[in-house]
């Protein structure tokens, strides 16, 4: 029997479960669906193939759906075998669903479902059917994702005035089960990132009153938990750590053990925002976001190597067109889904994924050409976000570090249309509009006096910030001696404001290993990020900033615990630490071809293990030999 897959209509089991997880955010007992425009799946399909078939067949269509199969101009129900005689017949499943997205399995010799079925919406042109490799069994619902389970005890209990607190060893996305050992009674479950968060029963995100059957609080992320109302012993707890098993495919171990320490943090933290996808954060919002999602790219390149979790994640980003409002709202984030389709390709060389979504890709750019002012610079309109960071930006007019993104849209633009093949006008037509757009940003932005890009040339502030200098160097927007003069001007100037969110960091430190500065570099993750450790972090945060009292360090956007303390976008130094230091670059992915160019000066020893397309390659220093072996045949 052949393996068959679940098929559905591309991007629908993505945009399904994007609305499940964008509105499952619980904030202090009320929920709080995501804020911006949610596209819906398609409740009528038809799959279709042709098949020439050499001698008489038997197959089965399974789904949930209301349908029927056609099979040459006979109609079959669902869940019944078809004998299909020899000859050329064309085979089309019709199926509708209200719940859910219409999906079917199709099970046979011969005939089953797999990528090489057609799907149409009765309104765009056929596309090849999705599917996914977590879907393989008739058994299975699309619509319902199965999460691994692992069980983790309390590793501390420590009684209160007026209940328990139960420890867990690290934080976790996990369901809570209390067992009474007596008879039941109602009781309340406060659950915390932080010891703090726990004991703060008015302001903790998470309280829950376990379900009187089978005693289980819904899935939270949760540190601690703290019971009121209850005596130690009289309950028993557990944690059903629940996860999507995306293996590590990447080791890192050095003489440096906070450095080593700092890479088993961000990796936990990674995982913890890696499931169906990429996510935020696991407590507050567990929403996709568009700019936590760029980031995570570079990082699953050198860790996982996982092309599916991003596929999904830049499938329920985009959602449908026609496109009518920013991703998320924000115009960077906008931006930064064009720029991530690169960062895939790049670490993948995932072709067919580029030609299924250049068609997005073009609608999107266009939308984003809609709102250009007389310089040919994109502006918001009203109702847009332009974030960048949470930062001090001098945001009248066109904003100098979107420039920068769009510039680096239109040559991501020019790349992928070139590299599709016979896609020579659209080649030039983008390659002429980044060469113009850079010219003109380097015309009105570019200060002589300050050595530096300003924010906004229409306020007249000539306000210098850190972010759009960053761009200039990563995206080569400035040429090499205006990137020496950014480097001493801007991020070598304690005038300018200081970056404080991890999220910002990651550019900030891929500017400076870029700029020769890697010393630096490792001395502010030890700083940073070994500073997020010794507050006793066991992930990563969404943001620090060591001058804040202590008392305060959990509190974000005027919220008592409203920081994030497992934050995706803090899992930089995974990257930064893959690509600079042991300094692997991958140059074909579907090859496995690679360069090594390790920065051994700040490391006694390196043992690590990186991904490069279907292999894996260790890499071992120990401060006098440097070896390098291939594992073959990694299954991706």
């Amino acid at each position: 029997m052949k393996q068959s897959y679940w098929i559905w209509y591309p991007g629908d089991f993505e945009l399904y479960h994007a609305l499940k997880q964008n509105f499952s955010r619980v904030e202090r007992g009320y929920g709080w669906p995501a804020f911006w425009k949610s596209d819906g799946f398609r409740n009528r399909v038809v799959f279709r193939k042709e098949y020439h078939i050499e001698e008489e067949t038997s197959f089965c269509v399974y789904s949930k759906a209301v349908g029927f199969v056609l099979v040459g101009e006979r109609k079959y129900p669902f869940g019944k075998m078809i004998v299909c005689p020899a000859g050329d017949v064309k085979i089309s499943v019709h199926a509708g669903c209200i719940e859910s997205f219409p999906s079917v399995y199709i099970k046979g010799e011969v005939v089953y479902s797999d990528r090489t079925w057609m799907a149409e919406d009765y309104e765009n042109a056929p596309a090849a059917a999705g599917y996914s490799r977590y879907f393989t069994d008739e058994q299975q619902e699309p619509s319902v994702w199965n999460y691994n389970e692992t069980i983790f005890m309390p590793v501390n209990v420590e009684p209160q005035e007026d209940g328990v607190l139960y420890e867990f060893e690290t934080e976790l996305t996990a369901v809570l089960e209390i067992t009474y050992k007596d008879a039941y009674h109602p009781l309340t479950v406060y659950c915390g990132e932080s010891r703090e968060e726990a004991l703060d029963k008015e302001h903790c995100y998470y309280s829950w009153n376990p379900d009187p059957q089978t005693g289980r609080c819904p899935r939270c992320a949760v540190r601690y938990a703290y019971i009121s109302g209850c005596q130690e012993g009289e309950i028993d707890i557990k944690a059903i750590h629940q996860y999507v098993d995306i293996p590590v495919r990447a080791q890192f171990c050095s003489n440096d053990e906070l450095i080593n320490k700092v890479w088993s943090v961000a990796e936990h933290t990674f995982k913890l925002c890696s499931g169906i996808f990429f996510i935020d954060g696991i407590k507050r919002d567990k929403w996709i976001w568009g700019g936590d999602a760029y980031q995570s790219f570079f990082v699953n390149q050198y860790l996982m190597a996982d092309a599916d979790i991003n596929r999904r994640t830049l499938l329920a980003l985009r959602g449908n067109d026609p496109i009518t409002t920013h991703i998320n709202t924000i115009l960077d984030y906008t931006l930064y889904w064009i720029l991530g389709i690169k960062v895939h390709y790049e670490a993948y060389g995932d072709l067919e994924f580029i030609e299924q979504v250049f068609p997005k890709m073009c609608s999107l750019m266009e939308f984003c050409e809609s709102q250009l002012d007389e310089h040919g610079f994109i502006v918001g309109r009203k109702g847009d976000w332009i974030f960048i960071d949470w930062a001090d930006l001098d945001k009248e007019g066109a904003l100098c570090a979107e420039q920068m993104l769009f510039a680096e849209c239109y040559r991501t633009m020019a790349l992928l249309s070139h590299d599709m093949g016979d896609k020579t006008a659209e080649y030039s037509a983008y390659q002429a509009k980044y060469e113009l757009l850079k010219k003109n940003i380097n015309v009105f932005y570019w200060n002589k006096e300050k050595g530096a890009y300003i924010d906004s040339f229409v306020s007249g502030r000539n306000h210098v910030a850190r972010h759009a200098n960053i761009f200039a160097i990563i995206f080569d927007i400035a040429d090499d001696e205006q990137k020496k003069l950014i480097l001493e001007q801007v991020l070598h100037n304690d005038g300018i404001p200081q970056i404080t969110t991890p999220y910002f960091k990651f550019y900030e430190l891929d500017a400076l290993c870029r700029m020769g500065c890697r010393g630096e570099v490792l001395k502010r993750i030890r700083e940073y990020w070994g500073g997020m450790i010794d507050y006793g972090a066991v992930t990563f945060w969404e943001e620090y900033d060591p001058s804040v009292p202590e008392e305060e360090q959990y509190d974000m956007y005027g919220d008592r615990f409203g920081k994030s303390l497992c934050h995706a976008w803090s899992a930089s130094p995974i990257y930064l630490l893959a690509k600079y230091f042991v300094g692997l670059e991958i140059i074909d992915p579907v090859k496995g071809t690679y360069e090594l160019h390790p920065d051994l000066e700040y490391f006694d020893s390196l043992d690590c293990t990186l991904p490069v397309g279907n292999k894996n390659v260790h890499i071992k220093w120990n401060g006098t030999n440097l070896t390098v072996d291939e594992q073959c045949g990694i299954q991706i």
